[in-house]
């Protein structure tokens, strides 16, 4: 087991080494981007990669705390869906107002890898062919999509 700090020093290093191998991909716009922490320019929404002991996810996730918009974000998302589905070439899991680990409820659809650790630099091969293939997608599918999106900024 790791204390905090090491386990926290591995996840520094396991993003790190990720945002070096993504860095020269530009984004659909032919922009440089920061796709660690990839802004979708929508408050309380976010594309979000996780890695962990027991694997990782990526995800769209909606925080709003009114949980009513979370639901019409989520719609948008649907109506959206066959778009975002070309986009990402793969069925991902939709699970509206769940709580996340920090006990907020939030909604989102995610995709996830299992039985690899961010841990084991042995795994980190596996983790970032399973992350950067899908954040590339997701912005492909944002720089059309974002536009219908933007009536939750107000």
């Amino acid at each position: 087991m790791y204390s905090k700090e090491e386990a926290s020093r591995i996840r520094e290093e396991f993003w790190t080494t990720f945002g070096q191998y993504i860095a020269p991909q530009p984004s659909a716009e032919g922009l440089r981007i920061n796709w660690i922490n990839y802004k979708t320019g929508i408050r309380h929404l976010f594309f979000k990669m996780e890695a962990g002991s027991r694997g990782g996810v990526i995800a769209i996730e909606s925080t709003h705390p009114d949980e009513g918009i979370q639901e019409l974000v989520m719609e948008q998302f649907t109506v959206l869906k066959n778009m975002l589905a070309e986009s990402l070439q793969e069925e991902w899991i939709w699970e509206l107002h769940l709580q996340n680990a920090q006990g907020k409820v939030v909604s989102r659809i995610y995709r996830e890898i299992d039985d690899v650790s961010v841990f084991r630099k042995e795994d980190w091969p596996a983790l970032i062919s399973f992350f950067k293939p899908r954040i590339v997608a997701l912005d492909d599918f944002w720089s059309t999509a974002k536009y219908a999106f933007e009536i939750f900024n107000g």
